[in-house]
């Protein structure tokens, strides 16, 4: 498959990041390197969204704490951003709905349609704009040869929101895509398919059997629509999981369990084991957390209690 006939992926990460693990950004990493060995799939960027703090988890720090955590986690980062939307909302949200609202926004962004995964748009992500007058988010003004690939785009794209800053008290240093931006279309240079899927762990595939935890609405438009991709923990039998629940049975295909050769213990993406070795004073805290991450906590005193 060319670049162009191949599936441009954004992938999404909710939780409480509480804090923020390098088990996190693993998982960020593991799912672009195999969705790229499929050779199906080209991963062109990364949303990190934590949840809002009226999600009522015990032992949950305020958001301002969990988006600089995760800031300085994905600092040296050039795919993966945080999106701190979920936060700075009235009260908490769905992952249904953070997911519906990224799609918008991208609508909103490039001005054509994002692909469901059983239904894909014949209409290109990127598209003519609908408005000759309106300031195009990438133009190129020299040869064809130079046109820009959809990573390219992605950064452009990602530099455009960026300058759109909506203040909000005691998060002012984190730009804001404000839910009613208009920044024009984006030029087709090169037609492509983009998705977004949703990147989670098994155990929130394991969640999706429990009865009554999710809304069956919302897990057909997860699944159903967009799609996951699931990194396995500690060799967790995901197949089982799925023959588990008809939802996930009937869109078996629309999953993508990433298989990891190294076998990498994904146990450290628990922010429980963290907060744990952080209470205990355990220096195997290193193992689990970035320094950047660690010297945050350490400097605003998080994590101290034993709650949570």
């Amino acid at each position: 498959m060319t670049e162009n006939t191949k599936t441009h992926v954004i992938l999404l990460s909710c939780g409480s990041f509480n804090p923020i693990t390098k088990g996190h950004i693993h998982m960020f990493e593991k799912a672009k390197e195999y969705l790229h060995k499929t050779g199906k799939f080209i991963v062109i960027g990364g949303i990190i969204s934590p949840v809002h703090d009226s999600y009522g988890k015990p032992g949950l720090v305020p958001s301002r704490h969990r988006l600089t955590m995760c800031q300085l986690a994905v600092q040296s980062s050039d795919w993966i951003r945080v999106d701190p939307w979920e936060c700075y909302q009235d009260t908490w949200q769905t992952t249904c709905s953070v997911l519906e609202h990224h799609r918008d926004l991208m609508k909103r962004v490039t001005g054509c349609i994002l692909s469901n995964v059983n239904t894909p748009s014949t209409t290109p992500v990127i598209g003519q704009p609908q408005n000759k007058t309106q300031t195009a988010i990438y133009q190129n003004h020299n040869t064809v040869n130079n046109k820009p690939t959809a990573i390219k785009l992605w950064g452009k794209m990602s530099e455009s929101l960026g300058k759109i800053c909506c203040v909000r008290p005691h998060i002012d240093r984190f730009t804001f895509v404000d839910e009613n931006a208009n920044l024009g279309t984006a030029m087709r240079y090169e037609e492509i398919e983009l998705r977004i899927l949703l990147l989670c762990g098994s155990d929130l595939l394991e969640s999706f059997c429990i009865p009554g935890l999710w809304k069956d609405s919302d897990m057909e438009v997860i699944v159903g629509d967009f799609g996951i991709v699931v990194v396995p923990r500690d060799g967790v039998d995901t197949e089982r999981i799925m023959n588990h629940s008809s939802v996930l049975r009937k869109n078996k295909d629309n999953i993508t369990v990433v298989k990891d050769d190294a076998n990498h213990p994904m146990s450290i993406v628990s922010s429980t084991k963290s907060r744990l070795a952080l209470q205990h004073g355990d220096g195997h805290v290193v193992d689990y957390l970035n320094q950047p991450v660690i010297d945050y906590i350490l400097q605003s005193q998080l994590y101290i209690n034993a709650s949570g």
